[in-house]
């Protein structure tokens, strides 16, 4: 199923569409602030195998991180975050950025794996920020790879479509995607340590 929202103002009726089918545990892709993204409901084990398996890798090697709506959200799923990195990630949240935190003892269980980070997003996306205020709790997302060696995203949500919509339960078209994943801070150490530059322009 491939359907039309547009991003500034995502109709009501189809943010619940998408919901109902993450609730039942479907695989969704979705636009993000940066590229086109396949996603699940956090607590839907049976949807996490479905990825993997779509994408031909196992939790250990495919970097899953989860979409929050705000960072009261996230402090559900992460040990406490001091002020110095409180005042960071409000900076620069929503945006293109993948922040790298220690995790909970609740995220191993979730994940049914022994991680003890977790990458965390909060896109500059009025779409999925509806999403995951509708489901009540993060969505599970890993970036959609292209095999070209040159076009490592595709942008065009149709072409997508036409790749996995045997696969997943809905495609979201959100109009155009970007090509440029995001930047990805580690901040499991203390420091803050951007061990992948992409959209996001830290500012510190």
């Amino acid at each position: 199923m491939l359907i039309k929202v547009y991003p500034e103002n995502p109709a009501p009726r189809h943010i619940r569409a998408a919901v109902n089918i993450l609730k039942k545990g479907g695989v969704v892709i979705f636009p993000t602030d940066t590229v086109y993204a396949m996603g699940c409901d956090l607590y839907y084990h049976k949807a996490f195998q479905r990825i993997e398996k779509i994408k031909g890798q196992s939790k250990a090697k495919n970097n899953f991180s989860i979409i929050v709506k705000d960072l009261s959200m996230l402090s559900q799923y992460t040990l406490p975050i001091d002020n110095s990195l409180f005042r960071l990630m409000k900076k620069n949240l929503p945006g293109p950025f993948t922040f790298i935190l220690n995790a909970n003892s609740q995220v191993p269980k979730l994940f049914q794996s022994k991680k003890r980070t977790l990458g965390v997003r909060i896109p500059d996306c009025q779409i999925l920020i509806d999403i995951v205020e509708e489901l009540g709790h993060p969505l599970v997302t890993t970036s959609i790879h292209d095999e070209d060696e040159i076009v490592e995203y595709t942008t065009d949500p149709e072409l997508i479509h036409e790749k996995y919509g045997h696969l997943v339960d809905m495609v979201i078209d959100g109009g155009y995607g970007d090509n440029e994943a995001s930047t990805v801070v580690d901040c499991t150490s203390g420091e803050p340590e951007i061990i992948r530059q992409g959209k996001g322009i830290l500012i510190e």
